[in-house]
């Protein structure tokens, strides 16, 4: 049985804005039904283990889909949910891909977690496909290539724009820019309008734009995985 490794934040503070945040709920739901429905086998890890934070606004009515309401009554992977693996405690060789919903918190954590970006590292050193969507591709920006360059150098990418930030009024709270760190890296950053779809594979790298984007993303892995 093919198997998914899914990663999410542990980080629950909005920086100094007094707000929370988390991982984005419909970025989650729906590549993880996307997958399941597949038959394939997923584990949910974060770097505390436990429940991971949920961005707040992403349980607000406009943003719920089938793939939210569907999780909110399912007791099996809310019990999941609920009991996350400490990051440091997964075995990449145990995985057959790795995913990364976004939502804002990986830009505080998973960005530098030393663990992410040496699972990550494993993964593409093993011939292994990374996805991550809107926020999340940040957890690419410190992991390196077996020659010490950057991994997404060279590399077609996406992730949340700078102009979707600036939507959301986060341009001044967020640690970095996700669209200029990718370019100052070298990657090839590629976007469409906010909040349009769009999810980018190259090579062993699946990256995704915005919410909108997740179950491109998820698609996308799924055609990796039976390659």
């Amino acid at each position: 049985m093919t198997k998914v490794l899914i990663v999410l934040t542990s980080h629950d503070q909005l920086g100094n804005t007094g707000e929370k945040t988390g991982f984005w709920t419909e970025e989650f739901a729906a590549p993880y039904y996307k997958l399941i429905d597949a038959g394939v086998d997923v584990t949910l890890a974060s770097p505390k283990g436990g429940q991971p934070p949920i961005d707040p606004k992403s349980n607000q009515p406009d943003y719920q889909t089938e793939a939210t309401r569907r999780l909110d009554s399912d007791k099996s992977a809310l019990g999941a949910l609920a009991h996350t693996h400490k990051l440091d405690s997964v075995n990449a060789d145990d995985y057959d891909a790795v995913f990364y919903p976004g939502g804002h918190g990986p830009l505080w954590d998973l960005s530098q977690d030393p663990n992410s970006i040496a699972l990550i590292e494993h993964f593409i050193a093993s011939h292994k496909p990374v996805a991550a969507v809107c926020h999340a591709p940040a957890v690419l920006l410190q992991a390196k290539t077996a020659d010490g360059e950057p991994l997404v150098k060279g590399k077609t990418v996406s992730g949340f724009s700078n102009d979707e930030e600036a939507a959301v009024g986060l341009t001044e709270v967020v640690p970095f820019l996700l669209e200029s760190e990718m370019d100052r890296l070298g990657a090839n950053y590629t976007k469409v309008a906010p909040w349009h779809t769009l999810a980018v594979q190259d090579g062993l790298l699946i990256t995704g734009q915005n919410p909108q984007s997740s179950v491109a993303v998820a698609d996308e892995l799924l055609s990796v995985l039976k390659n």
